[in-house]
């Protein structure tokens, strides 16, 4: 009987096909970069072919390392970055690059839409207000800058069911997706007075049919079978968006858990058995009807260590040895000064931050006595803050049971304790390193009989978790080091006024 899941992951910038038995136990993995590029200033946009492509040699590779018969694999799941549009023709063929969810092309529409009203309109009905990279605005966008490409398109895909589309032949997306712009929030359904909002009434027909997230999609065509090695015929399941499969992945499906995502975004999710409505947060779909995930989000997570350890260490110390985790180079250097106060402040601020002004990076009070390793502890309070800024807004009106972190942050044990020390929780961080494909594997699962349900899914196969527990003297600290970056950031808004070109 086959009891093999393969998940496929389609990231802003890694594709990876990871392969899990049915108890959820990590069999093989596979990845490949896909290339983004900017044609124009504020464009972030990727070739369709070139992820395909990705697709299928991560695939063939995960099955070859693997050495399974893929006449085992019992089903299918595929998962992506959410926001962003890829638009196709009826044949699922790319009628233009692929739109990832790092554009801004459309930041003048959104601009204007805060200034009539239709961002607070769009609010009320949909459960958010959009932004440069939701499908609302980049349809407007195409609306008045290329009509001619919308004519030629069929449908405007999130990056997920583009890749669905290709395998299957066959068109639709998930209700996670589809609730990214034009879904009541109340209903969970498409509703065509959003698009009326929004201008772009005749962009009815580019919505892709919407199923249940753990439903079959289609099989694998013959066409598809043929370049991944794959069986014709094998079920491929709805799945996702990559958050909330990362939540499920992480353990967290039910009302009162909160998912943390710390990687390229600070991702903060409640889920809840009812909806609410605030411009702090956007109101979505869960992959369970009458489920509802509230995402707090801001491009201000571990992304920054990534930037500080490429450019800054690299240059001032001797390289990294091939294959030497670089978390255990940065917890030497913090490790130096553990004893020493945590006086400077960082702004985790390089891509975009939760404010409505232009914030930037920003490191404060350093002193002639500070060393690389007080810098790195205070990239690491900035990120945990900024995330603690949005759990604040989102603990207003959600308990949290139970708090779940994912992503590249949770490589770092001490920065694991920092969040649940900074946040006087609990944290649950998976054993599972790639839990956006485990996610929608389970996903895949439930929808070929597998498992009887999400619940059976993540108790059988959701893998194990480290607790990590706060600390009397670690909330005592942080209480304080919080306010102070509170203060700061409040303070800061006249200082990136003046500073910022106008």
């Amino acid at each position: 009987m086959a009891r093999f899941l393969l998940g496929i992951d389609a990231g802003l910038t890694v594709t990876k096909s990871v392969l899990f038995d049915e108890f959820g136990e990590q069999i093989g993995i596979a990845s490949r970069r896909v290339r983004t590029s900017s044609p124009h200033p504020f464009f972030v946009e990727r070739d369709q072919d070139e992820l395909w492509a990705a697709v299928v040699s991560t695939v063939r590779d995960v099955i070859a390392s693997s050495t399974i018969d893929p006449l085992d694999i019992a089903a299918i799941g595929v998962t992506a970055h959410g926001d962003g549009i890829y638009l196709v023709d009826d044949e699922a063929r790319p009628v233009a690059p692929g739109i990832v969810s790092l554009d801004s092309r459309a930041r003048e529409i959104i601009a204007r839409w805060e200034q009539d009203g239709t961002s607070a309109t769009a609010l009320r009905q949909s459960g958010q207000a959009p932004f440069a990279s939701t499908p609302a605005a980049l349809l407007a966008w195409f609306s008045e800058n290329q009509p001619d490409v919308l004519a030629r398109s069929a449908y405007a895909l999130p990056c997920k069911d583009a890749i669905k589309a290709r395998l299957t032949g066959r068109i639709s997306t998930d209700r996670t997706e589809a609730s990214l712009s034009f879904v009541d929030f109340q209903t969970q359904e498409y509703s065509r007075e959003i698009l009326d909002i929004y201008g772009i009434s005749d962009c009815w027909r580019l919505l892709a049919p919407a199923i249940d997230s753990a439903a079959l999609a289609g099989t694998i065509s013959a066409d598809a079978a043929v370049e991944l090695g794959l069986p014709i015929g094998l079920p491929v399941a709805a799945g996702a968006h990559d958050v909330d499969c990362s939540a499920i992945g992480s353990g967290a499906v039910a009302s009162g858990q909160f998912s943390l995502i710390a990687g390229t975004y600070s991702i903060n999710q409640a889920i809840s058995n009812a909806p609410s409505v605030n411009p702090n947060w956007c109101a979505r779909n869960f992959v369970t009807p009458g489920v509802w995930v509230h995402q707090a989000v801001s491009p201000s997570s571990a992304t920054n260590m990534e930037w500080f350890v490429r450019e800054i260490c690299a240059t001032t110390g001797p390289p990294l040895p091939q294959g030497v985790d670089p978390f255990s180079f940065i917890e030497r250097e913090i490790s130096s000064v553990e004893s020493d106060p945590d006086d400077v402040v960082y702004l985790p601020f390089l891509y975009g931050s939760p404010l409505k002004v232009d914030a930037s990076a920003t490191f404060l009070g350093i002193r002639g006595w500070h060393t690389r390793g007080h810098l790195l502890r205070a990239v690491m309070q900035g990120v945990v803050y900024n995330h603690a800024w949005h759990i604040d807004d989102l603990l207003k009106s959600f308990d949290a049971e139970s708090i779940h972190l994912t992503g590249g942050a949770t490589n770092s044990s001490r920065w694991c304790q920092m969040f649940a020390d900074a946040l006087g929780r609990e944290v649950r961080v998976s054993t599972t390193p790639e839990s956006g494909a485990l996610g929608v594997c389970l996903l895949a699962g439930v929808s070929v009989g597998l498992y009887l349900d999400l619940d059976d899914a993540v108790r059988r196969a959701g893998g194990d978790q480290v607790i990590y527990r706060p600390t009397p003297q670690g909330i005592e600290s942080h209480r304080r080091s919080y306010a102070r970056y509170r203060r700061v950031v409040a303070a800061m808004g006249p200082v990136w006024a003046a500073t910022h070109p106008t």
